[in-house]
C-alpha cells in the first residue's frame, strides 16, 4: 500500500500538483504527502512513515446517487446547528458535497440556500513558505451577513477548517458547524464552532 502510495504521489507532482493537492487527492495528512514525496517510487522497502490513516471513498465519490444519499445525511447533521443561508465547500473534494448540501438543505429548511467555494491555503503553488490564508472564491456566492455551513471530506488536524472559519467571519458570516464526511483527528470544535463527521477514526494504542 505505501509503495502504490509513493508512486502516485510522485505521478500527481508530475501533473503539477502541490503538495496540498497531493494530501487532498490521496486523504493524507500535509506531512505524510511530504514524506510520500521525499521517498523513491523505486525503493524496496520504504523510509518509516509519519503516521496517518489513509482513507480511500473512491466508491462513493464516483457514484452520483451515492454522493447524493451521504449529502443528505450530511445535510440533516448540519440542521441540528441552525438553518445555513449558505453552505461554503472546501476545494476540492467538499465541493460535491457542498453542492449537493445546498440543493438539499433549500428543500429540508425552506430557506434559500446558495454555494460558496473556499480555496485553502495548501493549494497554493508557494505553499511551503506560505503562511497565508486560503480565500473564498469570488465566482460563486458571498456569505457576507449570512449563516454558513462549512463542508469538507476529511479533517486531518483541523488547519483547514480554521482557515476557512476565519475566513468566513472575515467577510462578514456566521459559521454555524463544520461538516465532515471523516475526522481523522477526533476534533469536536475549532475556533468555538462545532464539528460534526459521518465517521471518526480512532486509534487505539
Amino acid at each position: 500500500m505505501e509503495k502504490k502510495l509513493i508512486i502516485k504521489a510522485h505521478e500527481l507532482r508530475k501533473h503539477g500538483f502541490t503538495t496540498g493537492e497531493i494530501a487532498d487527492e490521496l486523504n493524507v495528512s500535509m506531512d505524510t504527502a511530504r514524506w510520500l514525496i521525499l521517498q523513491k517510487p523505486t525503493e524496496e522497502k520504504p523510509n518509516v512513515p509519519v503516521e496517518d490513516v489513509v482513507i480511500n471513498w473512491k466508491s462513493l465519490g464516483g457514484n452520483s446517487t451515492r454522493l447524493r444519499y451521504i449529502s443528505g445525511v450530511l445535510s440533516d447533521m448540519a440542521l441540528s446547528h441552525g438553518e445555513p443561508d449558505v453552505v461554503v465547500g472546501v476545494a476540492v473534494s467538499g465541493i460535491p458535497f457542498a453542492t449537493m448540501m445546498a440543493d438539499f438543505l433549500e428543500d429540508m429548511s425552506g430557506v434559500e440556500t446558495s454555494l460558496a467555494v473556499f480555496h485553502p491555503n495548501k493549494h497554493r503553488k508557494l505553499e511551503e513558505t506560505n503562511d497565508g490564508e486560503g480565500a473564498i472564491s469570488t465566482n460563486f456566492s458571498s456569505v457576507e451577513g449570512k449563516k454558513v455551513v462549512i463542508v469538507d471530506d476529511v479533517t486531518t488536524s483541523g488547519k483547514t477548517a480554521k482557515e476557512v472559519i476565519a475566513a468566513v467571519r472575515d467577510n462578514g458570516g456566521e459559521p454555524l458547524v463544520v461538516i465532515v464526511l471523516i475526522d481523522k483527528a477526533g476534533i469536536s470544535e475549532i475556533d468555538g464552532i462545532p464539528v460534526e463527521s459521518l465517521i471518526q477514526v480512532n486509534r487505539i494504542g
